[in-house]
């Protein structure tokens, strides 16, 4: 299957991050600088949540016959299966997801899988994948029925791998364990448990705002072993800069990036500067990121749905290209 694609790269000015170095001997400066430090956080971890609970925008950028609701199309299941509190005390939990199955799902063939990740201040339901209203459910069958897409499996995950039961603002943390969980328990789940196809030319990981983060800080850059498909919508603050994940990339040249999407509204005052500081200098800076295998996708919006979706529905049709 050639699901090679070239799209145009939007250049503009790259926002560097800066890189503070710390002390082991901490000052009263220094103490006053984290405490203003974790202020800044929370506020941005609020104002996160804020923006992805606001009801869905504006979604005429794809296209209102993608959006129809298909009778006989695939279904969705919910799944629950075992894991681990990674970060915190290790015991074994269980967790949940949602497995979206194309229509005319067959034990006998082999599918592809898209791990879709969601936001800060949601969890396996955030991308709304539990019914037929769906808008994950309806663009897919309406790709698969117009034949743009091969059908592939989706699942949207928890992305917290845990918890901390003494102090509940560092739950976020769990988000960064998520690697672990991904390798260990869900993509063997799922192979083990749905006709996939068990190999990383045939796997891909997407998300939103922490999910665009997860997908870039432990899809590429530690997961590159497993997975070859890459999309980051609204990526957080909190996603490696550009340097770090091209060393990465350019260090493991054996495991090829089938393709790595981008999308970010440019009145998104949460992900944009951070987004576009993580990703869209990568042709320049990697040897093994083209204009062939690579989008930089910026766009009217903010920090919400309208965007998010369309690049689900853009990153689908990258995924999934029909032969």
């Amino acid at each position: 299957m050639n699901k090679k694609k070239s799209f145009k790269i939007i250049t503009a000015s790259v926002l560097a991050l800066s890189l503070i170095s710390c002390a082991s001997t901490k000052s009263g400066a220094d103490t006053q600088k984290e405490s203003a430090e974790e202020k800044q956080r929370q506020a941005d971890i609020a104002e996160a949540i804020k923006q992805e609970l606001l009801p869905v925008g504006n979604l005429n950028a794809i296209p209102s016959e993608y959006q129809k609701i298909i009778p006989d199309g695939g279904t969705i299941e919910p799944i629950a299966y075992k894991s681990k509190n990674y970060y915190g005390d290790g015991q074994e939990r269980n967790k949940l997801a949602n497995v979206y199955l194309p229509y005319g799902y067959d034990g006998t063939k082999k599918y592809p899988v898209l791990y879709l990740m969601h936001g800060i201040g949601g969890n396996e339901n955030e991308w709304g994948m539990t019914g037929m209203g769906s808008i994950v459910k309806r663009i897919m069958d309406n790709l698969i029925k117009n034949g743009d897409i091969e059908p592939f499996i989706v699942v949207t995950p928890n992305g917290k791998s845990g918890f901390d039961t003494k102090n509940s603002n560092n739950n976020y943390l769990a988000f960064y364990k998520f690697g672990e969980e991904l390798r260990n328990d869900l993509i063997p789940y799922m192979d083990s448990n749905y006709s996939t196809i068990p190999d990383r030319e045939h796997r891909a990981m997407a998300g939103l705002s922490m999910g665009g983060m997860q997908t870039i800080n432990i899809g590429i850059c530690e997961c590159l072993d497993l997975i070859s498909w890459f999309g980051a919508f609204s990526a957080a603050p909190t996603s490696y800069d550009v340097s770090r994940v091209s060393s990465t990339i350019d260090a493991h040249p054996e495991y090829k990036i089938n393709y790595f999407y981008n999308i970010c509204g440019l009145q998104d005052n949460v992900a944009y500067g951070a987004h576009s500081a993580a990703a869209k200098m990568l042709p320049r800076m990697s040897e093994n990121i083209t204009e062939e295998n690579f989008c930089w996708q910026e766009l009217m919006g903010g920090h919400d749905f309208g965007i998010w979706y369309l690049g689900f529905f853009n990153f689908a049709r990258i995924f999934g290209k029909a032969e």
